[in-house]
């Protein structure tokens, strides 16, 4: 007998793109209006006028030159990259294991469980700073490093532990009962079977990790100083005190560390696929 073909097919179910214009316009405007203000920015970084000017009167660089070479910046820079890297170390294996010790043990403590890792990522930011103050406050650790690499970990890990759970789902747990039939300890089978799975989704998920430590401003305001000064706490109050066209070069920098953090990712995404 011949197979009755099926009425709705998936070629039959498309919009057409004409019906969608509406969609791609107000999508455009939505585009435009978040990457408008890095058109602004990035010229005013290049401008010779001693103010925030746009557009930029002439050409220099010297507020690069200031960025990489005054004491203040190159200070801030070396703590936000040590902050950054030290959320890495952190945040990346505590976020991975949450992810897999949750996907291993379902049930409503796995939940709970869940629910309190994400909750720095569903709470205002502006409430953990001030209870992070309080509490700094009282056990020594304002101003230090060790409390901004702690702090930013506690933001990112819900970061990593997303990104791998997402690659969770993908994963096959057949290859781990194998590992273990074969005589395999549970160590042993998570890092030579588990871990070389996952490791495009831990990458991503380290680079959010890293983007999330650069980004923060509020929990640095309240918890950085002195010789612990992140680069986004200088730059607000750069932009408080005094109007320092460097920062137009703190913000060119910033933006292009983001959009090679999304190309890595990309990159990373299109070689999982592959």
């Amino acid at each position: 007998m011949n197979a009755v073909p099926a009425e709705n097919t998936s070629s039959d179910m498309q919009i057409p793109h004409v019906r969608r214009l509406w969609l791609y316009i107000v999508c455009s405007f939505i585009v435009f209006f978040l990457i408008a203000p890095a058109f602004v920015i990035v010229p005013m970084s290049f401008s010779s006028s001693p103010d925030l000017s746009f557009p930029p009167s002439g050409f220099s660089l010297q507020w690069y030159e200031r960025l990489f070479f005054d004491v203040r910046w190159q200070s801030a820079m070396g703590v936000s990259a040590l902050v950054a890297f030290g959320t890495v170390l952190i945040a990346t294996p505590l976020g991975t294991l949450a992810a897999y010790g949750l996907h291993q043990y379902r049930g409503v403590t796995s939940k709970v469980v869940s629910a309190l890792v994400l909750s720095p990522m569903m709470l205002p930011v502006i409430l953990i700073a001030i209870g992070t103050f309080f509490l700094y406050a009282k056990i020594g650790l304002l101003h230090t490093v060790l409390g901004l690499v702690l702090a930013h970990s506690c933001l990112a890990i819900p970061f990593v532990m997303i990104s791998v759970a997402s690659g969770m789902t993908k994963f096959d747990m057949n290859l781990e009962l194998a590992a273990r039939i074969h005589g395999a300890t549970r160590i042993q089978t998570f890092f030579y079977v588990t871990l070389p799975q996952l490791r495009m989704s831990i990458a991503a998920g380290a680079l959010l990790a890293l983007v999330a430590s650069l980004d923060d401003v509020l929990v640095s305001l309240f918890i950085s100083g002195g010789p612990s000064t992140t680069l986004t706490k200088l730059m607000f109050s750069s932009m408080r005190d005094q109007i320092d066209p460097t920062i137009s070069a703190v913000s060119t920098c910033l933006i292009a560390l983001a959009v090679i953090v999304i190309f890595v990712a990309r990159t990373i995404g299109f070689v999982e696929r592959k």
